[in-house]
């Protein structure tokens, strides 16, 4: 039993990684979607990045550890990040009111987009092995195309590792 749940872990993971690795690639434009954010108003993620540099960060689920950690760590970073001209936008599929709720009980300054139903998460390559959940990642965009890339998404250095890789951009 124990060698049949392994070997299903092993083509489950294999074709996940196959996957992700036909997600979004450097130079890419930002996928055409909208979705709600956490007010239950539209945001067309191309027409928003379409100008400057946009961070879209991935988060499996609101309020829970590691998804705290990354949100916070770019919330500490985002007066930084916005000097810089850096716009953020954090994806997961929670509802627009789990959404709310996270911003509120942790101060995020910038909006959470609800993608319940996955149009984002399946556009970026980001799906997760269960429930709909985004693989945690990054992407930074510079007017509409891809710049950098965290497959991994840092969780409580985000904010420091997209600062990092905003000053090893080449200069526009």
């Amino acid at each position: 039993m124990i060698r049949i749940l392994c070997l299903f872990f092993l083509i489950m993971g294999s074709m996940f990684s196959a996957r992700a690795a036909d997600g979004i690639k450097l130079g890419d434009p930002i996928p055409p979607v909208s979705v709600p954010d956490q007010d239950g108003k539209p945001l067309d993620l191309a027409a928003h990045g379409s100008q400057g540099l946009l961070l879209v960060f991935f988060y499996p689920k609101a309020n829970t550890p590691g998804c705290t950690a990354q949100a916070c760590s770019l919330r500490d970073a985002s007066a930084e990040l916005t000097q810089k001209g850096v716009k953020i936008v954090g994806v997961s599929a929670d509802k627009p009111e789990s959404q709310k709720e996270f911003i509120t009980q942790q101060k995020l300054p910038y909006p959470l987009l609800a993608d319940h139903d996955g149009k984002i998460i399946k556009a970026f390559g980001v799906e997760g092995m269960a429930f709909g959940f985004a693989k945690r990642s990054a992407f930074l965009f510079r007017d509409g195309k891809l710049v950098w890339r965290d497959p991994k998404g840092s969780t409580s250095d985000q904010g420091e590792t997209v600062l990092k890789a905003i000053e090893a951009l080449p200069r526009s």
